[in-house]
């Protein structure tokens, strides 16, 4: 939990000496704890997390230090990052909803099936979206930011040419609507976190996964499957990951106004343009280390191959509005909301 915390000079001059620049050397006021489930070397950690912490830093002239705890180091697994933000226990978090079925319902909206169409539109749009629909799931949380990768694609151990190569296959996903799309596609659909991919993997739990490519070094996919397949473009990756990164109310109400202030020009439309932008960029460093394998074979299917595939999983939206009418929401509303401001947004 946020307390004060004095810092030696040297620390402080280290930190200034990394922003690269004349940051006055004074010790931090408030020092935030930030807990994620990826380890540092992953691609959202180095081009997101930790500039984002440094940009704290430098912005609050170092009165305010977030302090990274990678891999869950502060203990616990990834679904409970969303309790130990809300209860305080961490300051700071940046999580997947979907690690926690049913967690936030009306997220899982922009992961339902081909709604996504690249990481800028979707992450601008769930800005929109969240001032709309989510003060019901975000009410205890003071949000950052909510935004997506670019997409998923098949990784697999062996190779997908058609759409019934998928029949039978121990897949994962990283959310619910991840696992509807594989079931509807006759997969055996596991949900499960990132961190469990690679143990699950080497066992034979599972035979791939649903991942973008800017996280796939982070579990090693260039080295435990073979095949990466995509879809036809225009929209070849089918579906995406709302990821939130959320702040303990608390922690953020004891600020005084003008740190404050610097929190949110670092928070929600102020950061989701570049936020969307970096998760774009990101994939390419990634595919880079999937082909750095000779062994790994990459195909994209037929148009024929990938309506099918579109087609059939157009079941998953009624899984979705039956869920809602549970939960006394309208899916429909939201699902149209959703492309709505997507195509507000897409070029």
């Amino acid at each position: 939990m946020s307390k004060k915390m004095l810092t030696t000079t040297a620390a402080a001059l280290a930190v200034a000496t990394v922003l690269g620049g004349a940051m006055p050397v004074q010790s931090a006021e408030y020092t935030l704890r930030m807990h994620t489930f990826i380890p540092p070397v992953a691609n959202p950690a180095k081009t997101f997390l930790a500039p984002w912490a440094k940009k704290i830093a430098k912005d609050s002239g170092g009165r305010i230090e977030v302090k990274p705890f990678w891999a869950m180091q502060l203990g616990g697994k990834a679904p409970q990052l969303l309790d130990q933000v809300r209860e305080g226990v961490v300051d700071v978090v940046w999580t997947l909803p979907g690690f926690t079925t049913g967690r936030m319902p009306r997220v899982e909206t922009f992961e339902l099936p081909f709604i996504h169409k690249d990481a800028v539109s979707t992450t601008l749009a769930l800005q929109d979206f969240q001032a709309k629909h989510l003060e019901p799931e975000l009410g205890e949380y003071h949000p950052l930011l909510l935004h997506a990768h670019d997409g998923e694609l098949f990784m697999t151990k062996n190779p997908i040419r058609k759409m019934s190569d998928i029949k039978g296959m121990k897949l994962r996903a990283a959310n619910r609507s991840g696992v509807w799309l594989l079931q509807a596609l006759g997969a055996d659909a596991i949900g499960t976190p990132l961190p469990r991919i690679p143990p699950m993997l080497s066992k034979g739990t599972i035979s791939g996964a649903m991942l973008p490519y800017e996280i796939a070094p982070a579990v090693k996919m260039h080295e435990l499957v073979k095949y990466f397949t995509d879809l036809a473009p225009p929209q070849s990756r089918m579906g995406t990951a709302v990821f939130t990164f959320l702040m303990n109310k608390k922690s953020y109400a004891k600020l005084p106004a003008d740190l404050k202030k610097v929190i949110d020009a670092n928070s929600g439309r102020n950061i989701a343009l570049a936020a969307g932008k970096n998760w774009q960029a990101i994939e390419a460093p990634g595919l880079r280390v999937m082909k750095s394998k000779k062994k790994n074979v990459f195909f994209t299917l037929s148009v024929e191959e990938s309506a099918k595939i579109k087609k059939a999983t157009e079941v998953v939206f009624d899984q979705f509005k039956a869920d809602m009418k549970k939960h006394n929401i309208n899916g429909q509303e939201l699902i149209d909301d959703a492309r709505a401001m997507i195509a507000k947004y897409a070029k």
